[in-house]
């Protein structure tokens, strides 16, 4: 059994992204799913975890030292965080798992200072991962 995600659940983002280290903060989940029983809160059901943006996020990826600020995304769901029969309205349940593929899209640059003048980092994107945390702990799927 595992825990249905609901609206105000966390995704949270490991700071390591590949040679990126990303001061992380927490996603906040939006579901779309219907109110059941879970504290009268929404269900979070596949797609919602596309609408789940951390922006303003900053990071360095050495020689890139002086900090460039990104955007936190989840990329894709683990196999384990997707319901397999339990549906609501026509969508798979969120499920908390254990963990998702994540994002960080460069808004701007980190920086290589160097006698020339600033180098910036010619990454436009980075791959990591994270975890869904919930305070439900009375709903839970089954299949």
């Amino acid at each position: 059994m595992d825990n249905v995600l609901r609206t105000g659940d966390m995704a949270i983002f490991l700071p390591a992204f590949g040679k990126a280290l990303v001061t992380v903060a927490p996603g906040v989940l939006a579901g779309t799913g219907a109110t059941v029983n879970a504290q009268k809160m929404t269900v979070c059901v596949e797609g919602d975890e596309k609408k789940v943006m951390v922006p303003g996020c900053a990071y360095i990826s050495p020689p890139y030292v002086t900090p460039g600020v990104g955007i936190l995304k989840i990329k894709k769901l683990g196999g384990d965080q997707l319901s397999k029969k339990t549906k609501v309205k026509g969508k798979k349940v969120m499920l908390k798992g254990t963990t998702f593929q994540a994002e960080f899209q460069v808004v701007s640059p980190a920086m290589q200072p160097t006698p020339g003048g600033p180098v910036p980092d010619s990454m436009t994107m980075y791959s990591g991962s994270g975890s869904f945390q919930t305070t439900n702990m009375t709903v839970n799927v089954k299949d």
